[in-house]
């Protein structure tokens, strides 16, 4: 299937919670979904027998700025040899999304990278824990509000 087509499919199927789709002029085409959908569109994405997306490829979290993170999940099919990319937003605020480390293994650390460097919070996740910092860490680096500290442990931070 082309993305225009499984986008359709997610569509007809979810209506209003599919909130935005660019299958032109874009590097990667994708859909924008609703967050309090995300769990029941991935397992549509990964049980529906014409998609089949059985492996998450990437899931990458972002701060766009203004009080929006988003989260942007690569999806492909072993099987139907095509590849799914969604958009997830969330306010700063309250920066929790599902997780989906259930329905593909490999969200798990990728979860747990976006927690850790950006501070999204994925609700369920079986160990939701920081991966690449330090456990007393402070902040998230990879938030454009972050300041990197000028000592950590009693040590200058050489930036």
């Amino acid at each position: 299937m082309t993305p225009k087509e499984i986008f359709e499919k997610l569509a007809a199927k979810f209506g209003a919670s599919v909130t935005e789709v660019k299958t032109e002029n874009v590097v990667q085409p994708y859909a924008k979904i609703k967050a309090e959908t995300l769990r029941d569109i991935a397992l549509f994405l990964r049980d529906d027998p014409d998609i089949h997306c059985d492996f998450l490829e990437c899931l990458s979290g972002l701060d766009y700025g203004k009080g929006v993170f988003g989260v942007v999940y690569h999806l492909g099919s072993t099987t139907k040899k095509h590849n799914v990319t969604i958009k997830v937003e969330v306010p700063a605020e309250k920066a929790e999304l599902p997780t989906v480390a259930d329905i593909w293994e490999s969200a798990n650390w990728h979860e747990r990278e976006a927690y850790d460097l950006i501070g999204i919070k994925f609700i369920g996740h079986p160990d939701l824990r920081r991966i690449l910092l330090p456990d007393d860490w402070q902040g998230y680096p990879l938030r454009k509000d972050f300041k990197v500290p000028e000592f950590y442990r009693g040590m200058k931070v050489p930036y």
